[in-house]
């Protein structure tokens, strides 16, 4: 009996364990996903944080475009592979091109002067046959009534997410629908945050919102709702209208070229009237059911679960209209492979997996685990992943090569700058010494050891407000900001902190002391950043300023208290940046157009710099075709800023992409955000990879099992001896 009990014993370990070893031989042991999931054609991806609005009326931030533009289909999207960027159709059949008409109505020939130019008209026309997404807001019943549009309280109450109805449907997008959504921009309840720039160049928006607003006031007032359905569909807007099934008109104040790049972009994008019908239920916000939640679109893929705290899913539309990849691109590319799959229908993918990660250590782990498709390179990661050659030449480190990861990198159509505020007493104005100050400081500010420093390398110090890339850049010589720098050998040197201090004497600061009073030059720099990792930023800045002997004051608020100083006009130097809304100069030259200035007309122009010449060439180029005519204005306006220098130009970053070999068609598309139906993985390859770099490690089970052994021998040699015992 004794020793059939002990046997068990040690059969019961060794089950146990053939058993663990068993279950842990199929896929790797650290795998976060399902063993199912292994062979799907799946991306998996992260965000850091839920995106506030999915709603593309409302949306305008990068991590929300990350997935409303994967969803909607606007009329026109940018090239994926052809630079310059290239508008080319998408929903539309092609890019429309504007009629210009006088005040009398008369049709204008296409070079018509601007000022005679009184109405733009767009025809957009959209292709046929193109489908909404699965959506409870469309599901209709036999007779063709919609199933969920007059829910009652209760029902709504039971309703936790989109998946909880068990009816969907679908119907063909019409012209009317991308009317239906330049209407909601128009929308005060919806706060669009393009309604002020679209009411200056769309006929009759402005007031259109008005006759909304006053609409919406007396309809809460009847129905007793703080949100009532407004149906926009019962109003007209002068100038937006449909004029067929598929065709679609907006008119425009003069001439606005740039318009185009808009019809890019997801505010623009068609809109079910019943989608707002739907979501306007009292009772469907305070469930999260809305379009900030679950969008409805057209494009190539629906969000099919939306779990902020979790992961955000992106699946295949299956009533996606089809797309075939580029047949061409750029030079070059074919030998890259960008163009293997040529004309082949898009998307490639069924599904995007965007899992939460806050920490980009953790995000960086599975990237090289190979449990993520691409990656950032952040700072902790930099060296570990980028290294220079002794003559400065960036690549990859042997250990991201030995894995077969590639790195792209690309000048992003971004600008950091320093600024100036032209409105103080001492840094501003267009004195010939405050001019000087700004000057001696420009050079002072070495941006390229900034660049080195704090972003690894990755950047270019900036000439002028145009980054590469942007149609009146001028590259190499041409472009030099003959104020800071000297062409040496071909190449761009700063100028030496000893003309710097020159420049200080002249402008009556000679050693950082005022002249006029004797006392030391001090100047104050505003910013949000307050935390210990800013410590070292904020030393070197004040560093920049002390080698011209200025004492500079660091005066550090959180950014509600920053954008209010911007805003009266009492920060008195700063650091701030711009995106591009599209690659047009127009889109960063009105950063410093005089009547954009930020303390008088709540612009953009955060520096409040004004200049007649500079104002008045703004004017004439901002609408301009791109040619050399131009291109002669934009190079006389950089070279105005260059002198005057309300800016320290700073720096243009450069974004580093990281990316495993079984991911595919992978170009950086600093204007697109639609990019995601590009993408190609081969599932064989990265599974084969994931196993190579993630074997089990079994000695801790061993360990484990040994020590598990050595704890019942004398529990077994125990109770031996007490049987042995008791039997005498």
């Amino acid at each position: 009996m004794q020793e059939r009990s002990s046997k068990r014993w040690y059969l019961l370990l060794l089950t146990a364990g053939l058993l663990l070893l068993n279950g842990c031989r199929e896929g790797a042991w650290n795998n976060p996903y399902p063993l199912s999931e292994s062979e799907q054609n799946i991306i998996y991806s992260s965000f850091s944080e839920r995106p506030k609005h999915l709603d593309p009326v409302r949306a305008y931030s990068s991590n929300e475009y990350a997935f409303i533009a994967q969803i909607y289909d606007p009329p026109l999207q940018y090239h994926f592979l052809k630079r310059p960027y290239l508008l080319e159709p998408l929903a539309a059949t092609a890019v429309p091109e504007a009629r210009y008409f006088d005040e009398q109505g008369n049709l204008l020939p296409m070079d018509a002067e601007p000022e005679q130019i009184a109405i733009s008209e767009y025809e957009i026309n959209i292709r046929p046959g193109m489908g909404y997404q699965p959506h409870p807001a469309l599901a209709a019943d036999q007779q063709g009534g919609y199933i969920y549009h007059h829910l009652g309280q209760a029902d709504i109450e039971e309703l936790n997410t989109l998946g909880d109805f068990t009816e969907t449907g679908t119907r063909e997008v019409v012209a009317e629908d991308y009317v239906y959504q330049i209407k909601r921009l128009a929308f005060p309840a919806l706060h669009s945050p393009i309604a002020g720039l679209m009411g200056e160049y769309i006929v009759g928006l402005d007031d259109f919102g008005k006759l909304l607003d006053r609409q919406y006031e007396q309809l809460k007032t009847e129905t007793g709702e703080d949100k009532p359905y407004l149906d926009l569909r019962q109003f007209d807007m002068e100038g937006v209208y449909a004029v067929d099934k598929y065709r679609y008109r907006i008119r425009l104040h003069g001439k606005y070229p740039q318009f185009v790049y808009w019809l890019a972009m997801p505010f623009f994008a068609p809109m079910p009237w019943e989608a707002d019908a739907f979501y306007s239920q009292p009772g469907m916000e305070a469930r999260n059911l809305s379009l900030d939640w679950y969008p409805i679109g057209s494009g190539p893929f629906m969000l099919s679960e939306n779990n902020p705290n979790l992961r955000m899913v992106l699946e295949r539309n299956p009533h996606f209209h089809g797309e075939a990849y580029p047949s061409e691109g750029d030079p070059g590319d074919r030998e890259l492979g960008l163009l293997d799959d040529a004309g082949k229908p898009m998307p490639f993918i069924d599904k995007a997996i965007y899992s939460l990660e806050k920490e980009t250590i953790p995000y960086w782990n599975k990237f090289l685990q190979g449990y993520y498709d691409t990656s950032g390179v952040s700072s902790d990661s930099f060296d570990q992943a980028v290294q220079f050659s002794d003559r400065g030449e960036l690549g990859l480190t042997e250990a991201m090569q030995a894995k077969g990861i590639e790195l792209m990198t690309d000048v992003t159509t971004s600008v950091y700058y320093m600024g100036f505020n032209m409105a103080d007493p001492v840094v501003g104005g267009d004195s010939e010494s405050a001019r000087l100050l700004r000057q001696a400081i420009s050079i002072a500010m070495d941006f390229e050891e900034y660049i080195s420093i704090f972003n690894n390398g990755r950047g270019i110090a900036a000439q002028s407000p145009l980054p590469p890339g942007i149609f009146g850049n001028r590259p190499g010589e041409a472009g030099i900001n003959q104020q800071v720098y000297d062409m040496v050998n071909g190449t761009p040197r700063r100028k030496g902190i000893d003309y710097a201090r020159q420049l200080m004497k002249q402008a009556g600061y000679a050693d950082g002391r005022d002249a006029k009073t004797g006392k030391s030059l001090i100047l104050y720099y505003d910013t949000t950043a307050s935390g210990p990792d800013d410590k070292a930023r904020l030393n070197w800045i004040r560093k920049q300023f002390a080698k011209l002997g200025i004492q500079l004051v660091i005066r550090a608020t959180d950014y509600n208290r920053f954008q209010e100083k911007t805003r009266k006009g009492t920060a008195q130097i700063f650091m701030w940046g711009w995106n591009a809304d599209y690659p047009d100069p127009e889109n960063f030259l009105f950063l410093l157009y005089g009547p954009n200035g930020k303390l008088e007309h709540g612009g953009e122009n955060a520096v409040n710099y004004s200049n007649a010449e500079f104002d008045q060439l703004f004017v004439q180029m901002k609408n301009m075709e791109n040619n050399s005519q131009r291109q002669q204005i934009i190079d006389r306006m950089i070279t105005i800023l260059q002198h005057d220098a309300p800016w320290v130009w700073g720096f243009h970053p450069k974004a580093f992409s990281l990316f495993h070999s079984w991911y595919k068609n992978v170009k950086p598309n600093l204007m697109a955000n639609n990019t995601l139906k590009y993408k190609r993985v081969d599932t064989a390859l990265r599974e084969q990879q994931r196993q190579a770099w993630n074997p089990p490690v079994v000695w801790p089970i061993v360990i484990i099992g040994l020590l598990l052994v050595l704890t019942v021998i004398p529990a077994v040699v125990l109770y031996r001896r007490h049987e042995r015992s008791a039997a005498r």
